[in-house]
């Protein structure tokens, strides 16, 4: 419950983001701000958008981001481990290496910095049919700058830099937008303010100012996109296809979800198990369909191996993995 103190902080930061936003981003921006809700447009945002023509692979895209981050203050850090098992078992988002600072008010992080953190999430937007929308994944890269700030100006200075990384990446300020609504929000220890961009109709992903409830100095910004999210809105290909390659149209998309996020989770060594986040690992298997599975999944875990690869060295080699899904389907 918000207290009246939280409210006029809360207030009072709102007040002040569309003036450091705008001595941040310069004058080359419409800004509108009605009530609550405040909205940042690029003059020129109706020329058309052409993707390159040669997109990128994961490495190149993934590369371009560690240099461009770096360029702009926010050096690569170490990802956290998938198992977590504080408040969820699994990682769901790299804002979680600031807990200590923000959950608990210490003057420390996990990690600080850009962290292009695999995650796992049952959150998606589906179908009336149940199946993931496209755009949503059950395990994806949580592209994130995530960092303790003193200031309000650098939190500015943050969204300044996120639009030089995205002109890096192949993208144009004309394509892109930015709204939402000042009134802060809270859970449990931690209140905040959230404003999305979006390039052309897709959106991207979040910036979001952070504090503490009861130590509101300490506060912090999470920016936050998915790599894939990121390639599908540069490249404009079909989402499947950009995601599964040659893979897509060869098995039900939640059979290729699943053994997509079944290889991150063995490869961690998070085996099937009755409960926690073994549980997790026995569910995502659960979705695989033993008709289709039925020669093996060989050929797709490799392919997805060399992708979660990039993040970080998996524990568990791929014929492991590959054994531990075909076991646990005989079950």
């Amino acid at each position: 419950m918000l207290t009246r103190a939280n409210r006029v902080l809360g207030d009072d930061l709102a007040q002040q983001i569309p003036g450091v936003l705008r001595a941040a981003l310069g004058p080359h921006w419409e800004f509108t701000v009605d009530g609550r809700h405040i909205q940042i447009l690029h003059p020129n945002r109706g020329t058309p958008y052409r993707p390159a023509r040669r997109p990128p692979s994961w490495r190149e895209l993934l590369d371009s981001l560690e240099t461009s981050f770096a360029q702009v203050g926010a050096p690569r850090d170490a990802c956290l481990p998938l198992r977590w098992g504080r408040e969820t078992e699994l990682t769901i988002s790299a804002v979680q290496a600031l807990d200590p600072l923000l959950k608990d008010g210490q003057l420390r992080t996990h990690r600080s910095g850009f962290l292009p953190q695999p995650v796992v999430r049952f959150t998606g937007q589906r179908d009336a049919t149940g199946h993931l929308k496209d755009g949503f994944l059950t395990s994806f890269v949580n592209v994130s700058r995530v960092q303790p700030i003193g200031s309000l100006d650098e939190y500015g200075v943050i969204l300044d830099g996120w639009l030089t990384v995205l002109s890096q990446l192949g993208f144009h300020a004309r394509h892109l937008s930015i709204n939402g609504n000042l009134t802060s929000w809270r859970r449990r220890q931690v209140e905040g303010i959230t404003l999305r961009f979006r390039h052309l109709d897709r959106t991207l992903g979040d910036i979001v100012l952070l504090w503490n409830a009861e130590r509101p100095g300490r506060m912090a910004v999470d920016l936050g996109s998915g790599l894939e999210r990121l390639a599908w809105a540069r490249t404009q290909e079909p989402w499947h296809q950009l995601i599964y390659g040659s893979f897509a149209g060869t098995a039900p998309p939640t059979t290729l979800d699943a053994i997509r996020t079944a290889t991150l989770l063995l490869g961690h060594g998070i085996t099937p198990a009755a409960r926690g986040a073994g549980g997790i690992t026995r569910r995502v298997i659960g979705a695989i369909d033993r008709d289709v599975a039925r020669l093996g999944v060989g050929a797709l875990l490799r392919d997805v191996y060399g992708y979660w690869s990039l993040f970080g060295i998996l524990r568990v080699p791929w014929p492991g993995i590959a054994r531990a899904i075909e076991e646990e389907m005989r079950l």
